[in-house]
């Protein structure tokens, strides 16, 4: 592999060639490689560079280190930015993270994505909007804002509002985690590799036929659990309310929904709320790019508002797991609560 555009000062993304592909390397393993403002600008240029240049036929993403790609955006950092210069320095960030997401998935070159270990939120972002994306046994890919007090953001609203059924439905509310063939059965992930494949997988993709690599790894995968569940997660979320759809599930027999609806209840009620209505109108729009518009005019809401400072305080600063909702209650955030996020 050759260097050809590391930047000294911004070290937590290793830009490189690696044969006839640019090679992105998320490398931040101690931070399970979340994404800063310096990430994401780093990302966007090289794709910029590397968009023109002929000698480059694809690009490649991967994560350092053995923990997973992507643990999301550093909403730490970005409620810090909140709180210090108010709520425009944090809409810097998601303003050009949905702008590099939208360049992935429009780039005129493959973009191949190495989906291994965990990758959650804003791992999502850089990973499943390309147009190869690879999973393994030890993918755990997931969308966990409600849990802190945002939203599934990143064009998460337009992948889950199209996978298969209420799956998405499902995932968003709960924000639950996924193994690889769950992630490639909701439409996240095309590929199945095993992750003892992977060194020779990338070994291979700086190879003279890169093209095909991919498919002389894959193997099938096992069964998906979700598509097992679906009659119990298509009923019970086919609501267009959060009382509706917790009505439902408690309605079913089945353990799995009692378990969803005790963990929607640990959820950020005005994110729930939010979070359904984005969904439904995300599945009317016309593509990603008015999905993540759409995203930009939430992610300013809530960063203005209570939830998301609390809901990062809680899960990643303070670390009590203990997060005071403001409302507490699902019922208590009104329509016109919900409608005024999305002026």
């Amino acid at each position: 592999m050759t260097d050809i555009a590391d930047d000294p000062t911004n070290p937590d993304v290793v830009v490189r060639r690696h044969g006839r592909l640019g090679h992105l390397v998320l490398n931040r393993p101690n931070a399970m490689n979340a994404l800063t403002l310096g990430m994401v600008v780093a990302i966007r240029q090289a794709l910029d560079i590397w968009s023109s240049d002929p000698a480059v036929e694809g690009v490649l993403i991967s994560g350092a280190g053995e923990r997973g790609l992507c643990a999301g955006g550093d909403v730490v950092s970005v409620r810090r930015a909140a709180q210090t210069d108010g709520p425009a320095a944090a809409s810097r960030f998601f303003t050009a993270e949905y702008d590099m997401n939208l360049a992935i998935a429009e780039y005129a070159k493959p973009v191949i994505a190495i989906m291994d270990g965990v990758v959650l939120g804003g791992g999502v972002g850089v990973s499943a909007h390309g147009s190869v994306r690879v999973v393994t046994e030890r993918s755990r890919v997931g969308m966990p804002e409600t849990g802190i007090g945002f939203f599934p953001d990143v064009g998460g609203t337009y992948l889950l509002s199209h996978a298969p059924g209420e799956t998405g439905t499902h995932l968003a509310l709960t924000g639950s985690m996924v193994d690889g063939a769950d992630a490639i059965m909701v439409g996240l992930a095309d590929v199945y590799v095993p992750s003892s494949e992977l060194d020779a997988l990338t070994d291979a993709l700086g190879g003279p036929a890169w093209a095909t690599s991919v498919a002389q790894r894959a193997v099938q995968p096992p069964p998906s659990s979700l598509s097992a569940s679906r009659s119990w997660i298509d009923d019970g979320y086919a609501a267009d309310s959060v009382e509706e759809i917790l009505e439902r599930l408690r309605s079913r027999p089945e353990q799995q929904a009692q378990a969803a609806v005790a963990t929607i209840l640990t959820r950020s009620p005005t994110s729930l709320k939010v979070t359904l209505k984005a969904l439904r109108q995300a599945r009317t729009l016309p593509g990603l790019g008015a999905a993540l518009e759409q995203e930009g005019v939430l992610a300013r809401r809530f960063t203005e508002g209570h939830d998301f400072s609390e809901g990062v305080r809680a899960q990643l600063v303070d670390k009590d797991r203990t997060p005071h909702w403001r409302p507490a209650r699902i019922e208590d955030v009104t329509d016109d609560l919900v409608d005024a996020y999305f002026r």
